[in-house]
């Protein structure tokens, strides 16, 4: 497992609608490791193994994360915003910020005083960042309408081989699906995998589709974070009981192949990987949605990783999570070919 590519991903800028650069990035680093790279027009980056494989494998992580989209810049020269993605507003009060614009990266400050902290209704649109600008002509010169924000953190080591960082959900998961392709090809593997780091998905989810509608696959697999039960303020009877370092997360969902879950368990057996379970009776508010109304409908599973903190800037992990998620992939690569039968009735 490449930690300095992880490191590379987590501190590289992609709001959802902005992911390009950190795209560019994949394919620098995936183009020693894969057969071939594709793209398209909406952003999506597909890493191909064995192009030539009849049985072909969709792997999705989306590279997008939360953040922030200026709307306008006021007469002082500080900046509003809306939000791109599931932001809570009130996490950002008195935050650093970081903000992409035609000259290069900037910093800002969130304002607070005390009518923002008492407020239980704030949304973003409430919120006001300042740049340190003396007027809107000023602030005009670097900030553009439409340009994208997102907290300005690092990657914080922690014990136990924990790791903090903001927006693990779900670049952890672009970089899961492309590190399973790498481990994959060095187990040996013939069948053909698309490793796909998908844009959009916390907005409009529309990566997951069009790379699905692209590759045709037999199957896809669906890299995601999910929620944890084992710290304060978190009730585990909607979703199950979930903990970081206690292995991947296998979804019970109608959108999930019983099928596909039995051959993952399987694996994980043969591997020893303890496996976890959540719970979504209808959708999973995953790529998975998005892929398994793709085509003629894809048999789809979901594999997620224990993620403390969800949509903050201190989401944790647990690395052992990431390296067993990484050969439960791997594993099932290796033995999935065009004999195993998907069909729930056959």
């Amino acid at each position: 497992m490449n930690r300095e590519y992880l490191e590379t991903v987590l501190k590289t800028m992609s709001v959802s609608g902005h992911e390009e650069e950190l795209q560019k990035k994949v394919i620098s680093h995936m183009r020693s490791h894969a057969d071939d790279i594709m793209s398209d027009v909406t952003g999506n980056v597909i890493s191909v193994l064995n192009p030539d494989c009849e049985s072909k494998v969709l792997l999705c992580g989306h590279i997008d994360e939360i953040g922030f989209i200026v709307t306008s810049i006021q007469s002082d020269g500080s900046l509003k915003v809306t939000n791109a993605g599931g932001v809570r507003a009130v996490l950002y009060l008195g935050t650093q910020v970081q903000i992409k614009t035609k000259k290069g990266i900037i910093n800002g400050v969130v304002i607070t005083n005390s009518s923002l902290t008492k407020r239980n209704d704030l949304t973003c649109t409430d919120l006001t960042i300042d740049i340190g600008a003396s007027s809107k002509e000023e602030a005009a010169e670097i900030v553009s309408i439409g340009d994208p924000i997102c907290a300005k953190t690092d990657v914080l080591p922690l014990m136990n081989d924990r790791l903090a960082a903001r927006a693990m959900d779900d670049r952890i998961g672009a970089f899961i699906v492309t590190e399973a392709l790498i481990r994959a090809k060095e187990k040996g593997c013939k069948t053909g995998i698309y490793a796909a780091t998908t844009v959009g998905e916390e907005t409009t989810l529309r990566g997951a589709y069009w790379s699905a509608a692209k590759v045709k696959p037999d199957c896809a697999i669906a890299v995601d974070v999910t929620y944890t039960s084992d710290y304060d303020g978190v009730n585990a009877n909607s979703t199950g009981e979930i903990g970081l370092g206690k292995g991947p997360v296998l979804c019970h969902s109608s959108i999930v192949s019983k099928k596909m879950n039995e051959l993952l368990k399987q694996c994980a057996d043969d591997l020893n990987i303890e496996l976890q379970y959540e719970i979504a009776p209808g959708r999973t508010g995953t790529d998975a949605d998005k892929v398994h109304f793709t085509n003629d409908g894809i048999p789809t599973a979901l594999v997620s990783i224990p993620l403390r903190y969800m949509h903050s800037s201190v989401e944790t992990l647990d690395m052992k999570d990431v390296e067993q998620i990484i050969e439960l992939l791997a594993e099932f690569l290796c033995r999935f070919n065009k004999s195993i039968n998907l069909n729930p009735f056959e």
